[in-house]
Formats: structure tokens, sequence, C-alpha cells
């Protein structure tokens, strides 16, 4: 581990989007800049056999992002128009070994979703978007305060119908449902789904 964990309340919504070429124009049109160019992520949740985190709603992942692999935990969110949660999160040196611990302490990873991700910001803004291109489709998250994730909605023409709160593995799960796939791993189809992290 190369850094001490950085604490936080996390706020959030996630917005289905259609059109990424379109969003990217609104994004710019409203003076919004990629603040972090777009980056393949794979994001491994870890659990107990018994699934005792994901049953408290709480969530430890390692996410490779490029070069970089964070560690995060999130606390049981509360959920209202915006989902708050609070957020710990800490830069790995060295994955593999992170994940072998998990190993020994008996935990597993049971769920694998992958994305491409573009960071936005806007200068003077206290919030970020993130445009996330995932196997079940495109979306953007609005993080910041309630305030600035309602007016900056609002600005891109969206409305509160339009806010989800949902996690990507709840969306993933809801998706087999409707299509009568039974689930396994958000993956991109022809990439590799193996549990084992790499280095």
């Amino acid at each position: 581990m190369s850094r001490a964990g950085n604490s936080s309340h996390e706020v959030e919504v996630k917005i289905r989007i259609s059109e990424i070429a379109a969003i990217r124009a609104r994004l710019r049109r409203h003076g919004f800049r990629v603040a972090k160019r777009r980056v393949f992520e794979v994001n491994d949740v870890f659990d107990t056999p018994g699934a005792v985190l994901r049953l408290n709603k709480q969530l430890l992942r390692v996410r490779q992002a490029g070069p970089l692999t964070t560690l995060t935990f999130k606390d049981k969110p509360l959920t209202a128009k915006h989902k708050t949660r609070e957020e710990i999160e800490l830069t790995l040196s060295d994955a593999k070994a992170f994940g072998d611990i998990l190993e020994r302490l008996g935990y597993q990873v049971n769920f694998r979703y992958e994305k491409f991700r573009t960071e936005f910001t806007r200068p003077a803004d206290a919030g970020t978007i993130l445009l996330d291109e995932t196997p079940i489709g495109n979306f953007i998250e609005l993080e910041g305060t309630p305030e600035w994730i309602d007016a900056t909605a609002r600005l891109l023409g969206f409305h509160e119908g339009d806010y989800i709160n949902s996690s990507y593995a709840s969306l993933y799960f809801a998706d087999c449902a409707s299509r009568g796939v039974v689930p396994s791993h958000m993956v991109f189809h022809g990439q590799s789904a193996k549990l084992k992290l790499s280095t």
C-alpha cells in the first residue's frame, strides 16, 4: 500500500444515457472538460462465502484503472433522492499480494465488473461528472453536493425521474433477469473474466 486511507462521504446519482457523442457535446457546450482521460477499469468485489458484506449493503472493492490500483470500502448507503455513503480509499502498490491476503482471511471475489470511464470537471465547480461505458449500457455519474447534482442534472437536460441510485451489480442482475440470462460477471464480450487479480 502506498498511501494512507482517505475517508469521505460520497454523494452521487447515476443517469442512463443513450448517445455518448451527444452527452460529450453537451458537456463541452456547458464548459466541462476532460480531467482524466478514458481508461479501462476492472473492479473486483470481495466478500465472505456467506456474502456478509452484501447483506449489510457494504462494499469491499479492488479497482484497477490503467496503472492505478485502489482499494475501496463503502459503508451502508443512505438512499433518498441521492445516494450517500461513507467511502474509504487507499492506493495499493501490489494488487495481487493484497488479493492474496484477503483470500487468506476468508474473502473471495464474488463479482467482477468492467467499464471504460472518463472524468469531466468544470473550473470552480464542486462536483465531478463520470462517463461510464459498461456492458449493460452507458451512464453518467454526478458526484458532488446534493445542490450541485440537482443543478447540473437540470443544466444537462435531466430531471429527478432520471436518477438511479442502484449499484452496477444491482443494475447488472436486473438486466440479466430482464433478458432471462444467468448472471455471472459484468464483463465485456471477449474480455477475460478470470477471478485472479493481475499484477
